[in-house]
């Protein structure tokens, strides 16, 4: 069983056990993510193709860890005007391992792993675009009174004529 699926607007082809990199997932080390953007799906030589997306198909991964690509540097310049710019970049990338391919959408999920359970026993599958920034508390500014000093005289320097 394979599935293609969509993420950080590439395609990849998995399969259970598979372990790819992909552009950066807003998730910690150890968690475990749900890809629902799944294009294609291969269930035993039954093929299923998604118009765009095949709806209700999961597949889920373990975030194993974060990394970053390898630098690449851009270098423009321009001919006879001594025009010339570097720049450097590099790609944060996140590590997975997928887990299972569910294509009726019922995750399973491993037993040693923590996961979201909602009320009823269920597994949550929780999306990456759900976590709402947490807002921080405003804090209250201390005042500290000013000193005042008193200014010092110079005395005026008289001077007498001979």
């Amino acid at each position: 069983m394979y599935a293609v699926v969509k993420t950080g607007g590439k395609q990849y082809r998995v399969s259970k056990d598979d372990k790819i990199m992909v552009e950066a997932i807003k998730a910690e080390a150890g968690s475990i993510v749900y890809l629902d953007n799944v294009m294609l799906l291969d269930n035993d030589g039954n093929l299923t193709v998604g118009t765009p997306t095949i709806q209700g198909a999961i597949v889920s991964a373990e975030v194993i860890k974060k990394a970053r690509g390898p630098k690449l540097i851009i270098f423009r310049r321009k001919r006879r005007k001594n025009h010339r710019r570097i720049r450097g970049h590099r790609q944060d990338l996140t590590l997975l391992k997928i887990l299972d391919i569910s294509p009726e959408g019922k995750p399973k999920a491993p037993a040693n792993k923590k996961t979201k359970v909602d009320v009823a026993g269920k597994v949550k599958p929780q999306k990456i675009a759900d976590k709402k920034p947490v807002a921080k508390k405003p804090v209250a500014k201390k005042t500290v009174a000013k000193k005042t000093t008193a200014k010092k005289t110079t005395a005026k320097k008289t001077t007498t004529k001979k």
